[in-house]
């Protein structure tokens, strides 16, 4: 299953499900065809419920007659014509969310790809880097990012997140995917300058909308092995990134499995993996042209979707 968030006319949070007829708003749906079955009409609740709340989900959009339904918005005149109270939506037309809004913590995993710490001539770690990022950060797809006024060197980095699906304390490596609810992109965005101006990097991570995120949350069954995966970045069209998950340091158990006899995860809570090499940093110092207003980002995993951005300017925004 893929979910998205989007706002709606009233800037209002609403959650889609992504079929391949168009996006159902389940709470409009909900409206228009009442069922007697709890189903979620929020991420959050989707997220809370377990696998019962997605169990239920997926039971009530199966039964929806979507195929007779027009698109809300559409022009397409060869769509039956019929009721379809506007719950079925065209994705290309929705401004979308961060796809998990309201995360109770975003850890983020430090040269957790081989080649990207052989890029950076920093060494191997031998336990996983951990950060964190704020919910500041957040930012959804196609939505523009400022480039803060104080940095001249912002650097893209394509991302997996695991998204935590129920309570984990001191989980171990075998039953750590169980407790992952699913998958999504993501752009950790990192000015470069900032960010190395002390020994810690929370300054240079933490600008606001300096994590997309999205475009879909993705199921953990539609995913797979997580450590699969093929992961790319491109600015304006130029591939820049172009590796594998399978080159973590640490795989997504053993990530779930650490960082779970530190703290407690909880259902929402974000996991940022790392990036592959490409960077901005990686290259030769006379060769680094770091993101300038105007570039346009976007980051595809595989079975996640393309998670696209525009760089404008802080200080032309004024």
């Amino acid at each position: 299953m893929k979910l998205l968030n989007y706002y709606n006319g009233d800037n209002e949070l609403r959650m889609g499900v992504v079929t391949d007829k168009g996006v159902v708003d389940v709470e409009q749906a909900l409206a228009a065809s009442p069922t007697s079955l709890q189903v979620p009409t929020t991420v959050r609740e989707v997220l809370s419920g377990g696998q019962a709340a997605q169990d239920t989900l997926g039971h009530y959009i199966a039964g929806l007659n979507i195929t007779s339904l027009n698109i809300a918005g559409s022009n397409t005149a060869n769509l039956p014509q019929t009721d379809s109270a506007g719950w079925l939506k065209q994705e290309d037309e929705l401004t979308l969310a961060p796809c998990v809004a309201d995360p109770g913590k975003i850890i983020c995993i430090g040269l957790n790809y081989r080649r990207h710490a052989e890029e950076t001539n920093m060494p191997i770690p031998t336990f996983p880097i951990l950060f964190n990022k704020f919910e500041n950060t957040l930012n959804g797809h196609g939505r523009t990012v400022a480039l803060p006024a104080n940095s001249t060197k912002v650097d893209y980095e394509a991302e997996l997140i695991v998204v935590i699906g129920k309570n984990a304390k001191n989980v171990s490596e075998d039953e750590a995917l169980d407790y992952i609810f699913g998958y999504c992109n993501a752009n950790d965005l990192s000015a470069r300058d900032l960010q190395f101006r002390t020994s810690q990097w929370l300054t240079g991570k933490s600008c606001d909308g300096f994590s997309p995120i999205g475009p879909y949350l993705v199921t953990a069954d539609e995913v797979g092995d997580p450590n699969a995966l093929g992961i790319r970045c491109l600015v304006n069209g130029e591939v820049r990134q172009s590796s594998n998950t399978a080159d973590m340091i640490f795989n997504v158990k053993q990530i779930v499995s650490c960082v779970s006899q530190v703290m407690t995860l909880k259902p929402g809570d974000l996991i940022m993996t790392g990036t592959p090499e490409g960077v901005v940093m990686g290259y030769p110092e006379d060769k680094q042209v770091y993101l300038q207003p105007g570039d346009v980002v976007t980051i595809e995993i595989e079975k996640l979707g393309s998670l696209t951005n525009t760089m404008v300017s802080e200080v032309a925004l004024g």
